[in-house]
């Protein structure tokens, strides 16, 4: 919304987003390790498609499980990236994504670089300091977030089946398939994106390569989006219009991505990647030939 993506910060951007993929791999091989059914059915699923890539997926995904079949082995190395490898690279990427945010400063909803107007101090006279102003209202996020948290730890940890499905209390069994097998909600947008695109010649290829390149646009989008301001405060119609398309197909494919496939959600799904990679399209068609009226951007942050 307010373009933080945009230069200078095209680093911060990707460290973010490196932290983003990183998080969702964190989050797969922590899904294992209950070791039900679930947990054990969505795992199969997962690394089946990597065995999709071409020449070299059945080694892939040979080399991923560990074993011919998820077995204890998987499980282990799972456990050993999850709590420990991982994090570690975690750490690393935060500090990385820190060191590159103080080199080019915060963004703002303006989306204007506050350092043309300094005081005989050096110090622009728009900024606000991190501390106390920042700790502050930071710490009021915190509190609401762990005050939620708190509430589904202590009173609701399944929360109707959304945290925690039922299958996930059986132990894994290889023999027995749930009833329907769906990733976990916040991969939901993926694997609707996945399911939406149709196999070619019987291999699931072109959806895993979609799914990864939904992913890869995001990395992308300091370079799609041309546009002369950052801030959608002062940035077209159409812009604002995309942007809630977008995220409007994202919630729509999250959803269908945690149902059972029929006709009509296949459908939905596919005019929902439609809209998904349209926004991308669309950005960089819209900003690149300056097809983008925008309001004038103040020299100074507004009050």
């Amino acid at each position: 919304m307010y373009g933080s993506y945009q230069k200078p910060r095209e680093l911060v951007w990707i460290f973010g987003m490196l932290i983003y993929v990183l998080l969702m791999a964190e989050a797969f091989m922590g899904y294992l390790l209950p070791w039900g059914q679930m947990s054990y059915w969505g795992a199969q699923v997962i690394i089946s498609l990597f065995g999709a890539v071409p020449f070299v997926g059945e080694d892939l995904a040979l080399w991923i499980r560990g074993d011919y079949n998820i077995s204890e082995v998987t499980l282990t190395r799972f456990f050993a990236l999850h709590v420990i490898a991982l994090p570690l690279v975690l750490v690393f990427l935060v500090i990385f994504h820190i060191m590159a945010l103080h080199e080019v400063g915060s963004n703002n909803p303006d989306g204007i670089d506050i350092k043309k107007y300094k005081d005989e101090n050096g110090v622009p006279l728009d900024g606000v300091a991190f501390h106390p102003y920042m700790t502050v209202k930071d710490l009021v996020a915190v509190i609401i977030f762990l005050i939620f948290f708190a509430a589904v730890v202590f009173f609701m940890p399944t929360f109707f089946g959304l945290f925690i499905e039922s299958p996930n209390f059986e132990p894994a069994n290889p023999l027995v398939t749930p009833d329907l097998i769906h990733p976990v909600w916040y991969f939901g947008a993926y694997y609707a994106i996945l399911r939406a695109i149709p196999s070619i010649a019987g291999s699931s290829f072109p959806g895993v390569a979609v799914m990864g390149l939904a992913i890869v646009m995001l990395f992308l989008l300091p370079w799609l989006d041309r546009g002369k301001v950052r801030s959608i405060r002062y940035r077209g119609l159409s812009f604002k219009i995309a942007l809630i398309l977008f995220a409007i197909a994202f919630v729509m494919l999250t959803f269908l991505g945690m149902q059972a496939a029929t006709p009509l959600y296949t459908a939905l799904s596919q005019i929902g990647t439609v809209i998904y990679f349209g926004y991308f399209i669309f950005l960089w068609v819209y900003t690149y030939f300056g097809l983008e009226k925008t309001k004038p951007v103040p020299e100074r942050v507004t009050k």
